[in-house]
């Protein structure tokens, strides 16, 4: 018989207890140490992916990089929304970065184009699950963000991405001032089919 190497409880709890935390819900003007958001790192880049291509890729931005990444995302939406244009987003983008410790854009890098492109965004997914349960075990909140100038091919180029690769999105980090309610989750029977024989 083998014993398990860690408090599964421990484990199972943090899995649990994991929530996205938004930007309103940050302690203002608390920044995270810049080691901490390497470990974070560390543990993204540790995820799974098919011929090891580990194609997670990310831009992190803090400081004044923050007012840099709120410039350039405000300016390329307000060039490319056309008649979808709405001035609140367009605020939100150039006010939100700042809110936060860290901003953490999120990319998939194609280097096997062999493999099938949604195979490099499963890895990707993954190592932002490694950073988000990360975050959660060191007390900070964060969310991932799809939204603005995520899918917009003029964006590419501002955080080093060539034609094939893709922008996923953006991850917010800070410290919680404001936790998160506690998440529920419908039953994983009505999810799970077993196939015993």
């Amino acid at each position: 018989m083998t014993s398990s190497l860690f408090d599964t409880e421990q484990i199972n709890n943090l899995i649990r207890t994991r929530r996205s935390t938004f930007i309103p819900q940050f302690v203002p003007g608390r920044v995270i140490p810049d080691s901490t958001v390497w470990q974070l790192l560390e543990n993204a880049n540790w995820a799974p992916s098919h011929k090891q291509t580990e194609p997670w890729r990310f831009v992190v931005f803090t400081g004044a990089g923050l007012h840099r990444l709120a410039e350039f995302q405000a300016d390329l939406y307000e060039k490319t929304a056309g008649p979808a244009y709405k001035a609140a987003k367009h605020a939100n983008l150039r006010n939100n970065p700042p809110q936060c410790s860290h901003v953490i854009a999120i990319a998939m890098k194609r280097t096997e184009p062999r493999l099938p492109e949604i195979e490099e965004i499963e890895a990707v997914a993954c190592a932002v699950q490694n950073l988000h349960l990360s975050a959660h075990a060191y007390g900070l909140g964060g969310y991932w963000s799809s939204g603005g100038i995520t899918y917009t091919e003029e964006a590419k180029a501002f955080f080093g991405l060539g034609p094939e690769d893709r922008l996923l999105g953006f991850f917010q980090l800070g410290y919680i001032e404001v936790p998160s309610a506690p998440g529920q989750r419908g039953s994983i029977h009505d999810k799970t089919r077993w196939v015993n024989e």
